[in-house]
């Protein structure tokens, strides 16, 4: 595969074009998520579905459930004694939460680790998090991303790096860049989405520093901040807080975007796709092209075919944790 970047050697910052602000809601089963892709203002950024910043306390998770169509990855760490903040080595991102799919996979996605599991024709999987009494609440992000219709059908597939596995770049001193996929200032993840997808946790520890993101031209980016405050481009310079989702600009001459911290313990998701230009049918966990699609995944789900042949007979361990607690 040829490489996305452009060759142009004056770099040319994106900019915000959208802000939205990501409301505490219940979801799943005990959880609190707060919800910015996938939710009213911010219905669709193709090829992303939804992102969720969830906070699961005891008895919290997400218990058996079905996925066609796209790939789900799940970034997991935990509240600090600061109630809005993360933190990673001096500021260390902790927690855990485990999983299970009927296609055998089972594990925990330890403090700082990734899943991504792409659904394809049909899984059915449980999440759920490690509540430890008198520890703080188990935190963590999961990233819906849309499957072009060529990969919709897929054979399902799952990977999952621990915390020491995801590389880091460190492009100035205070300032670290979990490379989850993609690449970034010169490390690159050994994940390897279906249709392309960059993914990055940066943390920086002190105030004013600067780093510019190289990006594929055309992508669709987004930044969700998780604590502090940031300045992103060169023009109209606001200061963008915690728990907002940044849109940005994807002019073809735009080679990535320049990102500066405005407070310590500035820390923020960034993520940049492929654009879908395809229809996008969407019922719950099922996301296909079509009406018909979407009635058909419904049909093999309860049926039992077509990828959820498992589905009327299979049920995982992990989810009877949840009532144990």
């Amino acid at each position: 595969m040829s490489d996305p970047i452009s060759d142009s050697t004056t770099p040319i910052s994106r900019t915000v074009t959208k802000k939205v602000y990501a409301v505490e809601t219940p979801e799943g089963d005990g959880a609190i998520v707060r919800r910015s892709i996938g939710g009213g203002s911010l219905k669709n950024l193709t090829p992303f579905l939804m992102l969720d910043h969830f906070h699961a306390s005891a008895g919290a998770g997400f218990p058996d459930h079905p996925h066609r169509g796209q790939a789900t990855i799940t970034y997991v760490g935990r509240r600090s004694h600061r109630e809005h903040e993360l933190i990673y080595p001096l500021q260390m991102l902790r927690g855990s939460s485990n999983h299970e799919d009927s296609a055998g996979h089972k594990g925990v996605i330890e403090a700082g680790g990734v899943q991504w599991m792409t659904a394809g024709r049909g899984i059915i999987h449980s999440e759920i998090p490690n509540y430890i009494p008198g520890k703080p609440d188990p935190i963590g992000l999961q990233l819906w991303v849309n499957l072009p219709k060529k990969f919709k059908m897929v054979k399902p597939s799952y990977q999952e790096l621990g915390p020491t596995q995801i590389p880091v770049a460190e492009p100035v001193e205070g300032l670290k860049v979990r490379v989850i996929s993609g690449k970034s200032h010169g490390k690159e993840s050994p994940v390897r989405p279906l249709g392309g997808c960059w993914y990055f946790h940066y943390i920086h520890e002190k105030e004013g520093l600067e780093t510019f993101q190289e990006l594929p031209a055309g992508w669709t980016t987004f930044i969700y901040i998780l604590s502090g405050s940031l300045v992103v481009g060169t023009t109209r310079p606001t200061v963008f807080e915690a728990f907002h989702t940044l849109v940005l600009s994807a002019d073809a001459n735009e080679t990535g975007v320049l990102l500066k911290s405005m407070s310590p313990d500035t820390q923020y998701m960034l993520a940049s796709a492929e654009p879908i230009n395809e229809p996008i049918v969407q019922y719950g966990p099922f996301v296909m092209n079509t009406q018909a699609e979407v009635m058909q995944a419904f049909k093999d789900f309860r049926e039992g075919r077509n990828g959820f042949e498992k589905a009327l007979t299979w049920k995982s361990t992990i989810a009877g944790m949840m009532s144990r607690r």
